[in-house]
């Protein structure tokens, strides 16, 4: 007695699809992620931004409070010269490759072109104007001028701060030291064995002064 195979009965089609899935699941983990990045977004929010126009700021320079309003894409080097009126330091490069516009800032030496006003701020600067003692020119700077350490002078007040930024944290160099330690510096005149010799003088001056 042979068996009647009742017919198969289509399969019903489902709504489910991996396209599906993955479209849906891309939708909602965006918006998911978009607000978790928004609340993160805002708890981390600076309750102040500076600028883009000019904002108060106060510089303390060879030991003294100046108040200036700048950008903040000012360079110290450009707020010293032009809106403080000190022009010791030099813009040559503008790129913090010569030395020029060398200034010591909480006791490094450092170019002033590269560093934005802003972010001075709280720190002590000094520029050669500030490095005279008691009246009279700072050692490093009667070095300079004993062993004829300048020819244009351009390059020279960097010169000397770089000279003292290195004598302050090595006071009895030798002259190897003293041309790697000025080896940021560049004299288009070439006067380099000239500041070399001057660096060293000044080391046995202000030794001999704090021995006294």
């Amino acid at each position: 007695m042979s068996s009647k195979q009742e017919p198969e009965k289509p399969k019903r089609k489902s709504n489910f699809s991996r396209r599906g899935f993955l479209q849906g699941v891309g939708i909602t983990s965006g918006v998911l992620t978009t607000g978790v990045l928004e609340q993160e977004a805002e708890a981390q929010s600076s309750p102040h931004i500076a600028g883009p126009g000019e904002v108060p700021i106060t510089l303390q320079i060879n030991g003294k409070p100046y108040k200036v309003s700048v950008e903040p894409r000012v360079t110290l080097l450009d707020t010293l010269r032009n809106r403080l009126e000190l022009t010791g330091a030099k813009r040559v490069c503008d790129r913090g490759t010569c030395g020029a516009c060398t200034v010591i800032i909480d006791g490094k030496v450092m170019y002033s072109c590269s560093v934005l006003a802003i972010d001075a701020q709280g720190k002590q600067i000094q520029t050669i104007e500030g490095i005279a003692q008691n009246g009279k020119p700072h050692a490093v700077s009667r070095a300079f001028v004993a062993n004829d350490a300048q020819q244009c002078g351009y390059c020279t007040p960097g010169f000397v701060m770089a000279a003292k930024g290195f004598l302050d944290h090595n006071a009895n160099p030798t002259m190897e030291e003293v041309k790697a330690g000025l080896s940021g510096n560049l004299c288009r005149c070439g006067t380099y064995m000239g500041v070399r010799k001057a660096v060293l003088d000044a080391a046995k001056e202000m030794k001999g002064a704090k021995n006294a």
